[in-house]
């Protein structure tokens, strides 16, 4: 590709993964588009720092009303920006909200990719427009091998992992079909400062600053024993400009290569405001309670029950244990991760903690003295 600026196509561009990878765009001088649903509230609180007056000249970043449904939408967008590259973000991501919503799920998540594939051949830009997958390791769902690589058979336990499935194939078939640049980018789980509040990981740093704060008592999780690849979301948003840009068209895992319980998550957060914790019965009885404050600021009573497990968040078919081998996206594109586990927790942590010391100060009427990560 020549040297002229680049222009950037994102659906789900207010989501975290869409949030990061525009301002990573934006820093390498492109002009990025974004695609974002109508809804009666505000949802840009996650790009609100990247917004520019519509009035003002020489903008580089535009947001348009559309839906991974709307398959007219995204022809008529695609033949406006005239993309160099496709980042297709946008998904119903929840997991287990898609054994609630399958067909919608597979609407969106499924037939969403083909509708932008589809258009791209349509329009003419097959030899133009270079297109980027979000595919995601719950493909794997019952690992037939660990860990997980590219070639890895999948086998997927829930409406949204089956959804991906077809959009992964979908996006093979379209470069093997038509010569399309189109890549998939197997992703592990992956977290932030801004990770959507009802994933396990920011639910827990969440409920961690909350009850740190004397606003929460304890809360309730499911599958404690549950192992997840984590890695923060600015790695895996570098490596998803990387894939558009290697020779080749091909499909990658983004993965750390560690694996780690959901348990073990929790005891991490709690520790970073000096809190451990002691797990106590198993299964639907397991319970954590407070073993030792060690932070002034935090006066936690030992002892205390901070931690449920509650059944209703226990998935219908669970995947136990995601651990990918990203060896390929390290050896063939020199990616690497700049944060680990514990870097992550710390970022999600401080950030929550700040989050949760203004509704600290709203309950107290306005009065707050904690400044614990100032």
């Amino acid at each position: 590709m020549d040297n002229k600026q680049k222009i950037a196509f994102i659906t789900g561009v207010t989501g975290q993964d869409g949030a990061y990878l525009s301002e990573f765009l934006l820093k390498k001088g492109y002009i990025v588009h974004g695609l974002k649903r109508r809804s009666s509230l505000f949802n840009t609180d996650r790009i609100d720092h990247l917004y520019q007056d519509p009035h003002v000249n020489n903008r580089n970043f535009f947001l348009h009303y559309g839906d991974m449904t709307d398959s007219t939408n995204l022809i008529r967008l695609i033949k406006e920006i005239q993309p160099d590259e496709i980042y297709n973000l946008a998904a119903m991501s929840h997991v287990a909200v898609s054994f609630e919503t399958p067909e919608y799920t597979g609407n969106a998540d499924g037939l969403g990719t083909l509708r932008i594939l589809d258009a791209v051949r349509l329009l003419g830009l097959e030899k133009k427009t270079r297109i980027y997958q979000a595919s995601t390791s719950e493909l794997y769902g019952k690992v037939q091998e660990v860990p997980q690589s590219e070639t890895t058979p999948f086998y997927p336990r829930s409406p949204y992992a089956v959804a991906k499935m077809y959009a992964f194939w979908i996006t093979v078939n379209y470069r093997e079909a038509y010569g399309m640049y189109a890549c998939n980018g197997i992703l592990f789980n992956h977290e932030s400062p801004i990770r959507g509040e009802t994933f396990v990981t920011r639910k827990i740093t969440r409920a961690v600053s909350r009850i740190a704060l004397g606003l929460q008592d304890k809360f309730y999780l499911g599958n404690l024993d549950a192992k997840r690849d984590w890695g923060h979301a600015k790695d895996y948003v570098r490596m998803m400009w990387m894939i558009l840009q290697a020779e080749e068209a091909e499909d990658w895992v983004i993965a750390t290569g560690k694996t780690t319980a959901v348990r073990d998550f929790v005891r991490m957060s709690f520790a970073e405001v000096g809190v451990e914790l002691d797990f106590k019965g198993e299964g639907v009885d397991e319970k954590g309670y407070v073993k030792a404050c060690n932070n002034p600021e935090f006066q936690l009573e030992i002892g205390k029950e901070v931690l449920c497990v509650d059944p209703k968040y226990f998935r219908p078919t669970e995947v136990d244990l995601l651990i990918g081998d990203p060896t390929k996206a390290r050896t063939k594109l020199g990616w690497e991760c700049k944060y680990d586990l514990p870097a992550l927790i710390k970022d999600m942590m401080q950030s929550d903690i700040k989050l949760m010391q203004k509704d600290q100060y709203l309950k107290d009427g306005g009065y707050n003295t904690l400044n614990y990560f100032e």
